[in-house]
C-alpha cells in the first residue's frame, strides 16, 4: 500500500464509520416513530418539573395513563423544570438526539478507559466511538432507555466522566471538577452513590498496603460534597419535597412497581420470581449484602491494580444487582461490559473465552426477558423453569461479568507482584549510578 492510499484510508475510514453511525441511528429512530413509542418516563419527567413550577405536591402526582410516581430524589425534578416549556414533539426529538449523542460520548469514554486512560488516538475516537453507537443503540438497554426517554445514559456517562480520575486511568484535564460526575449523577438517582462507597473501600485498602490512598479518598470526597451541595439546593428550593422524600420515600421501593416484575432485573425482582413471592424480604436483603461485598472486593482489587475499566464496570454491574429496582433500561452498564470481555476475549484467546464473551454480548441484544408473560394480572408469580432463567439473564450476566473481572484482576496482581507497585504507590527510589561512579567501580574492579 502506497503512502498516498495510506492516507486517503485514513480520511475516508473515519468518515464512513460516522456516516454508518448516523445510518443505524436514523434507522433506529424510524423504528422508534414505527413502534408508537411514547416516552412515557419522559412525560413523568415533564409531570415533575410543572409539579416544581406550580409548587404542587411532587411525590402526590400521578402522571401519564399509567398513573406513575415521581421517584427520584428533589434534585432531578429541579433539573426536569424546563420541559413543561417545549411542546410534547419537540421535547420527544430533543430528548432522542440528546440520548443518541449521550451514547456516542459513553463510547468514547469506554474505549478511553478500555484503552487504559490514554488520549485516543484520532482514528480510534472516529473510528471507535461510532462503530461502538452504531451497534450499542440496539441493543435491549439501550433502545428501551431511548424508547421511555430516560436518564439513564447522562447517569451513565457523568459516572465515567468522574472515573477518568481514577488512579491508573491516565491523565485528564479539569481536576478541579473531580467527584462532580459521581456526586450530582448520585443526587439525581441515589444508584450512583454505591460509587462513593467503592472510593473509599479504595482507600482505605490502599492505604493498608502502604500504596496512596489520597487520590481515591479525594475523589470520594469531592463526590460527596457535590451531592450534598446539589441535595441542600433542592432543599431551599423544595423544603416540603426534600423532607418528603429523605424521611421516608426514597425507602419505598415499591412505589416504582411490583418487585417481580419481568422488568426489574435486580436481585431482588430475580428473587421474587424465583419465591414466587412480592415480597422476598430477607432472602434479598441476604442476596444484596453478598453480592455487594463480592462486588465490591471485585471493583477494589481491579481498580488497586491499575484496571479502571473494569473497576467501574464491576461496580456498576453491583449497583444494579443490589438496587431494589434495576429495570431492563438501567443495564446500559452493559456497554462497557460487553466492550471489556471481548476485548479480554480477543487478547488472551481461546475458542471458550471468545465465545463466552459472544454470548454474555448477545444477552443484551435478545430481548428474551419480553419473551415471558407479562402485565398487569402479574403471571411472574407463576413462572416455570424456563420463563424464570429467561427473565433471569441480565443478573446472571452481571454475576458472570464479576467473575471474568476477578479473574482479570487476580491475573494482573500475579503478573505485577514485585515488579510493579500497587496503584498510586511510589516506587522505590534509587540512587542513580553517575559516571563518576561507574569509573570508579571500573578502576577498583582492575586493581583487584
Amino acid at each position: 500500500m502506497t503512502a498516498a492510499s495510506l492516507s486517503r484510508l485514513r480520511r475516508t475510514v473515519p468518515v464512513r464509520a460516522t456516516a454508518l453511525c448516523l445510518l443505524s441511528f436514523a434507522a433506529f429512530w424510524v423504528a422508534q416513530r414505527l413502534a408508537g413509542v411514547t416516552m412515557v418516563d419522559l412525560m413523568v419527567y415533564r409531570a415533575e418539573g410543572r409539579a416544581v413550577l406550580d409548587g404542587a405536591d411532587l411525590y402526590a402526582l400521578r402522571a401519564t395513563e399509567n398513573d406513575l410516581p415521581a421517584t427520584y430524589p428533589p434534585f432531578a425534578a429541579l433539573l426536569f423544570t424546563p420541559l413543561p416549556l417545549l411542546g410534547t414533539g419537540l421535547m420527544r426529538t430533543l430528548a432522542t438526539a440528546g440520548n443518541l449523542l449521550l451514547l456516542l460520548a459513553l463510547a468514547l469514554l469506554t474505549l478511553r478507559l478500555v484503552t487504559g486512560g490514554r488520549r485516543l488516538p484520532r482514528p480510534l475516537a472516529w473510528l471507535g466511538a461510532p462503530a461502538l453507537a452504531a451497534v450499542a443503540v440496539w441493543s435491549e438497554p439501550v433502545w428501551t432507555t431511548l424508547r421511555y426517554g430516560q436518564i439513564n445514559l447522562l447517569v451513565t456517562v457523568l459516572v465515567l466522566w468522574d472515573l477518568r480520575y481514577l488512579p491508573g486511568a491516565g491523565p485528564a484535564r479539569g481536576r478541579r471538577w473531580a467527584g462532580a460526575g459521581i456526586g450530582l449523577a448520585t443526587a439525581m438517582k441515589l444508584t450512583p452513590g454505591l460509587f462513593v462507597a467503592f472510593l473509599l473501600l479504595a482507600g482505605v485498602v490502599a492505604a493498608v498496603r502502604g500504596g496512596a490512598a489520597r487520590p481515591w479518598l479525594a475523589l470520594a470526597r469531592n463526590a460527596v460534597c457535590w451531592f450534598l451541595g446539589a441535595t441542600a439546593l433542592a432543599a431551599a428550593v423544595l423544603p416540603r419535597d426534600s423532607w418528603q422524600f429523605w424521611s421516608g420515600t426514597f425507602l419505598a421501593a415499591d412505589r416504582a412497581g411490583h418487585p417481580e416484575q419481568t422488568a426489574n432485573q435486580s436481585l431482588r425482582g430475580l428473587i421474587a420470581r424465583l419465591l414466587h413471592t412480592a415480597d422476598p424480604g430477607l432472602w434479598w436483603l441476604a442476596a444484596a449484602l453478598l453480592a455487594g461485598a463480592a462486588g465490591l472486593a471485585v471493583a477494589v482489587l481491579a481498580g488497586l491494580r491499575s484496571r479502571p475499566a473494569w473497576a467501574a464496570t464491576a461496580c456498576g454491574m453491583t449497583a444494579l444487582l443490589v438496587s431494589p429496582v434495576s429495570w431492563s433500561h438501567h443495564w446500559v452498564w452493559s456497554v462497557p461490559a460487553a466492550v471489556l470481555v471481548l476485548d479480554e476475549a480477543v487478547r488472551t484467546g481461546g475458542r471458550w473465552r471468545r465465545a463466552g464473551a459472544a454470548v454474555l454480548t448477545g444477552l443484551f441484544f435478545t430481548y428474551a426477558l419480553w419473551w415471558v408473560p407479562h402485565g398487569p394480572e402479574r403471571p411472574e408469580l407463576h413462572q416455570g423453569p424456563a420463563e424464570f432463567a429467561l427473565s433471569a439473564l441480565y443478573p446472571l450476566a452481571a454475576v458472570g461479568f464479576l467473575v471474568v473481572a476477578w479473574r482479570v484482576a487476580l491475573r494482573s496482581e500475579a503478573a505485577e507482584a514485585g515488579a510493579v507497585p500497587p496503584a498510586g504507590q511510589v516506587p522505590e527510589q534509587r540512587e542513580p549510578v553517575t559516571a563518576e561512579r561507574g569509573r570508579a567501580g571500573r578502576q577498583a574492579v582492575a586493581k583487584e
